[in-house]
Formats: structure tokens, sequence, C-alpha cells
């Protein structure tokens, strides 16, 4: 699997060099690799992850060339934040319901950083970044593949900005969980929570997506209203979040009380 595997771990196992330590914080079943550094670990696994189980985690102290949405770059500190990409194989989801998949990692994120933050600051910001207050924490990247009409694969690509003090790329609202608590954190703890909470969230979304998506609108960052762009036109209006569709589009009500309906990227909003 490449040079730059560390180590492999179950059940949430966490080995540095001969010392195997458990976490008593991972209570579900996965596999965790962890390399030193690669371009992106997205594409890792993309490649190397075709036969690999649901839930394998590959984690990285260091991603050179990271990806966010629509190409975007994320900036982390090497060893000081969570850079990993989670293969999960959800393949009784329907591919006109894949939002679901988006839903119940970014509702996982969230869960598992309201165990050491401000449960009430922490909010979704659609499509799926994770804010606290009006600063970024987590950005999330999903790659689904199709197989039929169902999920075949999903790879999902998480930045955490967990331990890191200062940000210096042009980003306009970063943030970490040590910039707002003061405390410095154990990445592998956080880690487990992290891929507990998704794995919880993701079954939740099979067996009642109703239950996920009421969660994941609860959670929404701005649904009380915001000020938005039509980054096509330039129109600048305000409005409230009424629902996202199953594929992901935004459904925003204005103030005129006109139903406005967004794909990502279509809107900006004004911060």
């Amino acid at each position: 699997m490449g040079q730059d595997i560390l180590h492999r771990t179950w059940l949430g196992d966490i080995v540095h060099g001969d010392i195997s330590l458990h976490d008593p914080t991972c209570k579900m079943k996965h596999n965790i690799l962890h390399l030193d550094s690669v371009t992106s670990t997205n594409s890792w696994l993309a490649v190397e992850g075709r036969d690999m189980p649901h839930a394998t985690v590959v984690t990285t102290r260091e991603q050179t060339a990271g990806r966010g949405q629509r190409g975007n770059s994320w900036e982390s500190q090497p060893g000081a934040n969570l850079t990993f990409s989670m293969l999960l194989r959800p393949e009784s989801i329907a591919a006109h319901s894949q939002f679901t998949i988006s839903e119940a990692v970014a509702l996982g994120i969230a869960d598992a950083l309201r165990h050491y933050l401000p449960a009430d600051r922490v909010k979704i910001k659609w499509s799926n970044d994770i804010y606290v207050d009006n600063r970024k924490i987590c950005g999330i990247l999903i790659e689904n593949s199709i197989t039929g009409d169902r999920i075949g694969r999903s790879i999902a690509g998480i930045g955490i900005n967990v331990n890191q003090e200062e940000f210096h790329s042009d980003a306009p609202n970063p943030v970490s969980m040590r910039n707002i608590t003061g405390i410095e954190y154990n990445l592998d703890e956080v880690l487990n929570l992290v891929i507990d909470s998704i794995l919880a969230r993701l079954d939740e979304g099979i067996a009642n997506p109703a239950s996920l998506h009421r969660a994941y609108i609860e959670s929404l960052w701005g649904k009380e209203g915001r000020t938005y762009r039509d980054t096509a036109t330039g129109e600048i209006f305000s409005a409230i979040i009424e629902d996202v569709a199953p594929i992901g589009h935004i459904h925003l009500r204005d103030t005129s009380g006109h139903l406005r309906i967004h794909a990502f990227k279509e809107i900006a909003v004004i911060l």
C-alpha cells in the first residue's frame, strides 16, 4: 500500500512506535491507516482503497495538496490538526438521496465537536462546512461513486482545525478548537470520536433518513436569516433557509416571500 504508511490500527487501537494504547472513546469498528505525508488523502484512498472495507480511514500528518469543495485548497499546519479521509460503502442509499451522506458526515463531526466546544455555537454551514459562530473550523469534501441507482462508494475528505493557533492563507475566517478554548487536544482521541459519530449518524440516515434530515436542518448555520449574493448576477438578497433537497440544493425564502432554489456555489453568504 505504499511506503508512506506508518501503521495500521483496528477497533480504535492507536499505535505509536512499539507502544499500543487502546482509546476508550472508540466504540465502533474501523480501520485506520496513518500516512506521514501525502498529496491528498482523498486521492490516495480513491486509488489504493478500491478493495478496502467500509469505515477505512486514512490520516496524514501533512497533506501537500489537500482539496476542498470545487478545488479550493485547505491550509493545515503539519501535526497540529486532523486531515483524513473516510471510506464509506452506504450501498443501501439511493443515488438520488446521496446528500444523506453529506448530512451524516457533517452532523457526525458537529456532534463530536460539541463534546469539546460550546454546543450551541457549533453549526453546519450549507452544504457541509462546520462553523463555530461565524468562523470555519472544518471543511469537508465528499466524492461519491454511483453503481446503478445506488451509492457504491463514498470518500469523505475531512480537515478539522484542532491545535493550530495561527493561519496564514487568504481564507477569511478560520478558527481552531485551541483558538476557542485555549486547550491543546489529543488528536487521536478527537479522531476516534469523530469517526464513531459519523458512523452513528450514517446508521441513522440509513434507518431513518427523515430523522437525520431534521437534525441537519436544525443544525444549519444562518437558518434564521442571512444576506446572500447571487454569484451569477451579483444580486444581493436576504433570506431564511426553508429546506435542503435530497440532491443538496438549498431552498431559501427571501424577504419578498419568493422561494429560491440554488445549487452549491450559485450563492455566497455575505459575512
